[in-house]
């Protein structure tokens, strides 16, 4: 059986009516993702503030309460290393492949003072959304191929680079926390297997495939989507290690289905995929499965009624 089964809801979303469903369930994670790409560095900013408040405490409390472990899991890097200072420090940002420094995404990982500012505001980031979890999710930008192409990194491929960023967060994260341990996320770029680089001690690996077909099973070989998908996770849990390795999927994502575009979707779970995925996944040692759950709060409930949360669950613990 798996030892952490879960689902990640935007933060504006959770609410009592969420927590109602959670209760009858045995999902013990309960992940809060701010929106990601352009705007993510501006989500995170106000899931900060939606922290403090009491009204979401005391939603977090409730949450502990019936023993889920709550954790945030956020595109953070523009927020670690503001696009702002492009303008003093254009060599803290990543090199096109024409000589061209630009602050559209991710950092270059070569430059110590950029990683230094990363790992600094890592260890605030970490106090500031603290929910008593050892596991954080402070991931790179949510883009594809966005590397840096200066003298210095050039010989990085993808997997290196985000791993230099990864281990840079990871040491800030432990400074707020020094037991804590970090998601390596292995999606996009990330799927790449590092060369040149290692991981620092408590980093774990965290693969989500957004690129697969989602109704084909993910061990699908005649489907040229996630064969591409899967093509190097073996490698990556040698290289990461199986222990705390962990799944985040799609199969309740009605953000991804509705084109991330409001009002959401009708959501219906592709539950044969799910059953064969989950099976698959645990053969090769996952001990923790989650899915966005996104787009299915109290906007998408007026207009469909309660979403799956229960038949989800019970894929996930093989009931």
């Amino acid at each position: 059986m798996l030892l952490r089964r879960g689902l990640i809801v935007h933060p504006e979303e959770l609410d009592e009516i969420w927590l109602d469903e959670l209760e009858k369930t045995n999902l013990n994670v309960l992940g809060l993702h701010p929106v990601g790409g352009k705007s993510a560095a501006r989500t995170l900013e106000a899931a900060i503030e939606r922290h403090k408040s009491p009204e979401f405490q005391r939603l977090i409390a409730r949450a502990k309460g019936l023993g889920l472990t709550v954790e945030y899991e956020a595109h953070a890097l523009g927020y670690l290393l503001p696009r702002g200072l492009f303008e003093t420090h254009p060599e803290y940002f990543r090199m096109d492949e024409r000589g061209n420094r630009l602050p559209d995404a991710n950092l270059c990982p070569s430059n110590a003072d950029a990683l230094a500012l990363v790992e600094e505001n890592a260890e605030k980031l970490t106090k500031a959304l603290d929910t008593g979890s050892a596991r954080r999710f402070w991931w790179p930008d949510d883009v594809s191929g966005k590397l840096c192409h200066c003298p210095l990194c050039r010989a990085l491929n993808g997997g290196d680079q985000l791993l230099r960023i990864t281990n840079a967060i990871h040491r800030g994260v432990r400074r707020a926390d020094p037991q804590a341990r970090t998601a390596y996320l292995a999606y996009h770029d990330g799927l790449t297997l590092p060369r040149r680089t290692e991981p620092e001690d408590g980093l774990f690996l965290e693969y989500a495939p957004i690129s697969r077909d989602h109704h084909r099973p993910i061990a699908d070989k005649d489907c040229a989507e996630n064969a591409a998908q899967t093509e190097t996770l073996e490698a990556l849990l040698s290289f990461f290690g199986r222990k705390n390795a962990q799944v985040l999927e799609y199969w309740m994502d009605n953000s991804l289905f509705s084109g991330w575009k409001k009002p959401p979707r009708r959501f219906a779970l592709d539950r044969d995929v799910m059953a064969r995925d989950v099976e698959f996944y645990e053969g090769l040692g996952f001990e923790s499965i989650t899915s966005f759950s996104c787009f299915l709060g109290a906007d998408y409930r007026a207009l469909y009624g309660l979403p799956p949360v229960e038949a989800y669950a019970r894929i996930l613990s093989g009931v």
